[in-house]
């Protein structure tokens, strides 16, 4: 199958999404990718940051910045974020997960840089094309 640009980039986004939120032993049901430019991804994740007993969490990926974590609002304005993942942009989902990890246990300091530094000129489309297979298989019932 030959994808287009536009396909290949929605399908790379969507593995590598699929493949982060495995990686966090979520079922993907509160997420959402967005294809379009700028290409962006929301996660909610479980469980509650450290200082924030009362807010939901979530994963944020944007195409320029990467991944960052960001508590919920009361007010239904824009999440307030508590920590950017670091310099890649497309970091290894175990890394990802790792990261996500040691948030909830409050550490709040970048995970060491994985893969190439941020290049504002990177190849979104040939970053994420290892993952394009991960959206294409159906998710498992029940997961």
């Amino acid at each position: 199958m030959e994808l287009d640009f536009d396909d290949a980039l929605t399908w790379g986004l969507r593995g590598y999404v699929r493949r982060v939120t495995e990686e966090l032993g979520l079922t993907g049901e509160c997420s959402y990718v967005q294809a379009e430019r700028p290409a962006g991804a929301y996660l909610a994740l479980d469980g509650r940051l450290p200082g924030f007993p009362d807010r939901d969490v979530a994963l944020l990926w944007d195409e320029e910045r990467g991944w960052s974590a960001a508590v919920e609002t009361h007010s239904g304005e824009d999440v307030l974020v508590q920590a950017h993942f670091g310099p890649d942009v497309v970091p290894p989902p175990q890394a990802v997960a790792r990261w996500v990890r040691a948030l909830f246990r409050g550490r709040r300091t970048p995970e060491p840089r994985s893969g190439a530094p941020r290049d504002p000129h990177h190849d979104l489309v040939g970053l994420l094309a290892p993952y394009t297979a991960a959206a294409l298989v159906p998710m498992p019932r029940g997961a």
